[in-house]
């Protein structure tokens, strides 16, 4: 059995890289987070009938009862089997919920564990992960139990993606942003010198591998913007003719937005106007930018303008970047490339920060998140960037 029990891209999951020590250094504190990080999931979907959680709310998206079912055999193969050597309780169950095995396209189409059936092997899983939690840790171990904890937690946000396209979110999501936070969300500009920075997460602490190894970059000057841009801002644009202005669309943007016949954002009218836009694709996020005489931020830049504390960073949205998804200089795939190396290239664009349904623990300055161009289900919006000249 390959062991790829993960789901990467939208939430960025991934294993630690060889140089991480795990956060929970106890068992107690290991059985505690993953039970509060259970009670967070079941919450989530305690408002829907069994009828909601096994359709494909979204064509792109997953049944939610095949998430549950694939949190349930992420736990098995890492706590029960790799950490506690226990044989797996259902093999059968591997490649169904093996997210490269069973592609997202697919998933609706397969008999899947009904509502009570995903349910009950949760809890059969949660059982046999408790009992290995009753003896001492290694550091190893504990950074294992800290992978799965964070994959449990990244998932319920994938999973409220699936119930924003389906409109099911529960009651009072996603919240609304405090009125009046600002006179305006994207008016103003921090100036960052040129110089050197350290980007990605040093050698202590839990980290992925594809934010490793921690290393230096010389960053010319530039500006960016305090805070993301609004929907205020984006309606402006669409009116201006933002969705027919060839010259602000770069020739795969034009191309996607001709194919998809894509000519407006659904949901930016109804929306708070000085909240940050949603469900933007990068694409539209690039558009918007060269409309402003502007572009989006390097992951880099970002990082370190962050770093600064001179950014609002409202934890709203993800922030697209214009950095394609690579390796950092010395990258080690750990424990093998399907954890992250398979995605690097030019494909994939890098999103950093974190939106009100990533989980604190998961949203760290160094957190690399990674998506195609064209998608719009994550909850990502987009902050401005420029070059001194253009200031």
């Amino acid at each position: 059995m390959r062991p790829v029990l993960f789901e990467t891209g939208a939430s960025g999951h991934a294993r630690p890289s060889v140089a991480t020590r795990g956060i929970l250094t106890t068992p107690v504190a290991a059985a505690r987070d993953l039970a509060d990080a259970r009670a967070r999931t079941l919450e989530l979907i305690a408002h829907l009938a069994p009828d909601d959680l096994e359709r494909a709310l979204d064509p792109l998206m997953s049944p939610l009862v095949w998430d549950l079912a694939h949190i349930a055999a992420y736990e098995e193969l890492w706590i029960g089997h790799r950490v506690g050597a226990l044989e797996l309780l259902h093999p059968d169950r591997a490649a169904m919920y093996d997210a490269f095995e069973t592609p997202r396209a697919v998933r609706g189409d397969l008999p899947l564990l009904d509502t009570a059936g995903a349910l009950t092997y949760l809890a059969e899983v949660r059982e046999r992960s408790d009992a290995v939690l009753e003896r001492p840790l290694s550091a190893e171990d504990a950074g294992l139990v800290e992978l799965v904890l964070r994959h449990e937690l990244q998932h319920t946000e994938t999973m409220r993606q699936a119930m924003s396209l389906g409109g099911l979110l529960p009651p009072g999501e996603p919240p609304v942003p405090v009125a009046g936070a600002a006179p305006r969300w994207d008016d103003a500009w921090v100036s960052i010198p040129r110089g050197r920075v350290a980007v990605g997460a040093g050698p202590g602490g839990f980290a992925y591998d594809n934010e490793r190894p921690r290393h230096e970059r010389e960053l010319p000057a530039f500006s960016v913007a305090r805070r993301p841009v609004t929907n205020a801002s984006w309606l402006r644009f669409a009116e201006g003719g933002g969705y027919v202005r060839r010259e602000w669309w770069s020739d795969e943007g034009w191309a996607w937005k001709e194919e998809y016949d894509i000519t407006h954002h659904s949901g930016v009218a109804a929306a708070p106007p000085r909240a940050p836009v949603c469900h933007v694709s990068w694409f539209e996020a690039d558009a918007f930018a060269r409309s402003r005489g502007a572009r989006l931020p390097t992951e880099h830049e970002w990082e370190k303008a962050s770093a600064s504390n001179q950014l609002d960073v409202t934890g709203h949205v993800w922030e697209w970047t214009c950095s394609a998804f690579t390796g950092y200089p010395g990258f080690t795939a750990y424990p093998y490339r399907e954890y992250s190396e398979v995605f690097f290239g030019s494909e994939y664009r890098v999103l950093r920060g974190g939106s009100w349904a990533t989980h604190p623990r998961v949203a760290a300055l160094t957190f690399r998140n990674w998506d195609l161009p064209q998608r719009r289900q994550l909850f990502a919006g987009l902050r401005l960037a420029r070059d001194p000249e253009v200031v």
